[in-house]
């Protein structure tokens, strides 16, 4: 960074269009004049100056044809409430066996000499990304913010674009027909009766993997997921009109349920508290006719949520339509079992950790700025599942072989 006090320049332009010029150096290779901006919500408000926040690198600021390896963009992710700092990548490793999902690495971040430590790097959902799984880069790509309440679930809210476009930001060309397609994807998904839904909607929604997708936010327990906030993912509609849904925030996975027995999620059922105790406003309690045991951890252990949480929430529209066609609740299952079968045995997923793990502990060692402790780092990717099951403890075998048991015995 040209000046010494970047990091306040970065905070001054936070919320701005402005990206400060910057030199890159990667692997001994140079790139002149790449954009930094300081990005996330919790991720940059509840962490102190000084600490690591998470950074959006535009490779193409000055230089159009400028990339790294392939890519315009690097998002570098703080791993705020990941004591393991490899959730996103773990998560990304998974689900992109099952449905086109953004790549996550491990990059170890220097700043005018000074260690930052390890970020995960998450791949943008952009037009290089549209075009590496649907051969084109002209698909129409939605963002969907994060949003407590669920207004971004696909409901139907009337006819009018606007209503729309206060809750979903298109990253493509912004076009009306694009708007109008998705306006009627949310009237079909919300007024077409079960029996009716399939031959209404698989012509204009990837049935299948929404299906994947849905299974992953569960068996993974994605606590940003669509499950419980109704938001935080991506949207794109292919050259053929079909809709796909992608997932975007993978940092708050494998952890156990906020609260453990009898306490629910963000947005559905729970206390409307997130992890650390911050209330996040617009969080509200499961519709009254949800019954208890299919609300966010409604009376059941830390890594026990439901595979079928939230079929009687309307705002949900993804799961509780879909899931009342038995032929879709029945993939949907499978693909649970699946998942716990073969991503959450450990003598699959043990390697991939112990490999991180061990390519990481030296750089973690280090980081003052990080923003768990070392010791955290050490228990929550322990080989051994150390310490009793139980909310906050983040060891990762004890989250696989916990939650694998829970949903194999479904």
């Amino acid at each position: 960074m040209e000046h010494d006090d970047w990091e306040a320049e970065l905070a001054d332009f936070k919320n701005t269009d402005v990206e400060v010029d910057a030199t890159l150096e990667v692997d001994g290779k140079v790139y002149e004049k790449v954009g930094v901006k300081f990005r996330g919500m919790s991720s940059f408000g509840m962490v102190p100056a000084g600490s690591k926040r998470s950074l959006n690198i535009s490779m193409d600021m000055a230089n159009k044809d400028q990339l790294l390896l392939g890519y315009k963009t690097l998002n570098l992710l703080n791993s705020n409430g990941d004591s393991t700092l490899m959730h996103s990548v773990l998560y990304s490793k998974i689900a992109n066996r099952y449905l086109p999902t953004p790549k996550v690495n491990l990059m170890r971040v220097v700043i005018n000499g000074e260690d930052w430590g390890v970020y995960q790097n998450a791949q943008q959902f952009d037009k290089i990304f549209a075009q590496e799984h649907w051969g084109s880069s002209k698909v129409a790509r939605w963002k969907v913010q994060g949003s407590p309440g669920g207004g971004g679930s696909l409901r139907y809210l009337g006819d009018d674009i606007e209503s729309y476009k206060r809750l979903y930001e298109i990253k493509s060309s912004d076009k009306k027909k694009a708007w109008k397609d998705l306006v009627e994807l949310c009237r079909v998904l919300t007024e077409t009766d079960p029996a009716d839904l399939p031959s209404k909607i698989e012509p204009i929604l990837d049935i299948d993997g929404v299906l994947r997708f849905l299974a992953l936010d569960v068996a993974l327990i994605n606590e940003d997921g669509y499950w419980t906030r109704g938001s935080d993912y991506s949207i794109c509609q292919d050259e053929q009109g079909k809709f796909h849904v992608i997932p975007h925030d993978m940092n708050e996975s494998f952890m156990p349920l906020m609260g453990g027995p009898g306490m629910g999620g963000f947005g559905m059922g729970g206390p409307g508290m997130q992890r650390g105790g911050e209330r996040r406003e617009g969080s509200r309690k499961a519709p009254d006719s949800e019954p208890a045991s299919r609300r966010a951890g409604g009376g059941q252990g830390a890594y026990e949520l439901d595979p079928l949480v939230g079929l009687d929430n309307p705002d949900r529209p993804l799961r509780s339509k879909l899931l009342q066609v038995p032929e879709y609740r029945q993939r949907y299952l499978s693909y649970i079992s699946q998942i716990a079968q073969e991503d959450l045995d450990w003598d699959s997923l043990g390697p991939i950790v112990e490999s991180l793990r061990d390519k990481i502990s030296p750089l973690v060692e280090i980081d003052s700025r990080k923003l768990s402790s070392t010791e955290a780092f050490k228990q929550s990717v322990a080989s051994q599942e150390g310490s009793e099951a139980r909310p906050g403890n983040q060891n990762l075998r004890l989250f696989a072989n916990k939650r694998r048991d829970y949903l194999l015995k479904k």
